[in-house]
């Protein structure tokens, strides 16, 4: 996790072409085996669509995320929202996954950004999830392996 109080970054390099890669950041099956099955998913800007996880009441998190895709660039570029459903008052998240070719395989970057530095609790869900997009990552690989 980077310094920056405002984002989470994780760089990740996987043995599989950017082809895969992108094909299992955008399948909305493939998607359910390395992150959390998504509701309605399209990789095209505009969608919006959900997905469930387990809540989180000391960051009060219901559970239920509600996202739209922002940006979509074929095998490169996928950014989408990402906000409580349940939330009176929603963060104003965006989740960027961006590959690169390398080698034989992709390096993804992942970016979680829009944390309020001076929100103590948007802080402790920057803390939190900066734990869990390492794992997320480490899953993402796990799947391409099976594919």
């Amino acid at each position: 996790m980077s310094d920056d109080l405002t984002a989470i970054e994780v760089d990740h390099f996987y043995p599989h072409p950017p082809a895969k890669v992108w094909r299992a950041l955008t399948t909305p099956e493939l998607m359910g085996r390395w992150l959390m099955e998504p509701d309605g998913f399209e990789p095209v800007p505009g969608c919006r669509f959900s997905m469930r996880a387990k809540p989180i009441p000391a960051v009060n998190f219901s559970g239920e995320v509600a996202c739209e895709v922002l940006e979509v660039v074929e095998a490169e570029r996928l950014q989408i929202s990402w906000a409580d459903a349940a939330a009176t008052n929603p963060a104003d998240w965006r989740i960027t996954w961006t590959l690169h070719s390398e080698g034989r395989g992709t390096r993804v970057l992942l970016r979680h950004s829009g944390f309020d530095p001076d929100d103590p609790i948007q802080q402790l869900s920057r803390r939190t999830m900066g734990g869990g997009w390492p794992a997320v990552a480490r899953n993402l690989g796990k799947a391409l392996d099976a594919m």
